[in-house]
């Protein structure tokens, strides 16, 4: 599998590099910029995963993940968001989403998932994963959410949720809707707004969709496992050898 990571904090970068190197026996590029990893799609013919930085100088993980999976189809992506991972208010077990400190283990986990993914495959993400990552790294605009035939509209200000479309709901009905759809592929756009409907908290609207879900689950496949985090009095949760990795 080929892997290339875009970060633009050389000294991190070349840590996933080391670390991919060290426990993996996948091919793996490094570069710090989405214009620099543009010129490295130009001139590669193949690439399976991309490990990005979600926001960073020139780095804009999203949109570039979005760019390149145009060039390498069956792209898997793979985020890196600045915010602390004690700052989550749900906690998805398959998760494709790294805050800092890196949990490397959990890291080294997704990418064995990516690597046995079958060629071509949709890059699936959990929609909470998703949703929970744009508000805490205060997106704006809209993400676009797909599940099979099923389209949906999610809008963001400064990382909070002021609309939803589902296709024939609007506002929070649509929102408890969408945030139930589990795996899904997404695309994301900071320039569209719309008129702000909800007002709730992000992340009381999504524990809310998580208990409205799991109270109407029936003899579907189990999802991937959603947990609300308590962090008051909680035991500190065990990480990999790569969660002490902070940027300054």
């Amino acid at each position: 599998m080929q892997l290339l990571i875009v970060h633009d904090d050389a000294e991190v970068g070349e840590q996933l590099a080391g670390m991919v190197a060290d426990y993996t026996e996948h091919a793996c590029d490094l570069v710090e910029s989405d214009a620099a990893a543009q010129q490295w799609a130009q001139k590669h013919a193949r690439c399976d995963l991309l490990l990005a930085q979600l926001d960073g100088n020139g780095v804009d993980g999203l949109t570039l993940g979005g760019a390149l999976s145009e060039i390498f189809p069956g792209l898997q992506v793979l985020f890196l968001p600045a915010y602390l991972a004690a700052e989550q208010r749900l906690e998805i077990s398959r998760t494709k989403v790294f805050p800092e400190p890196i949990d490397g283990e959990r890291l080294l986990e997704a990418i064995e998932t990516a690597a046995g993914a079958e060629r071509g495959a949709p890059d699936l993400f959990h929609v909470l994963d998703v949703l929970q990552m744009c508000c805490l790294s205060k997106r704006s605009g809209a993400v676009q959410i797909v599940k099979e035939s099923q389209v949906g509209i999610v809008y963001l200000r400064d990382g909070k949720i002021v609309h939803a479309e589902g296709a024939v709901t609007r506002g929070t009905e649509a929102l408890l809707e969408v945030a139930g759809w589990g795996d899904i592929e997404f695309a994301y756009d900071a320039s569209v707004r719309a008129a702000e409907t909800i007002s709730t908290p992000w992340d009381e609207a999504l524990v809310q969709a998580v208990v409205q879900h799991q109270k109407s689950k029936t003899g579907e496949a189990a999802p991937a496992k959603i947990e609300e985090r308590i962090t008051e009095g909680a035991p500190p949760r065990k990480r990999g050898f790569f969660a002490a990795l902070r940027r300054n």
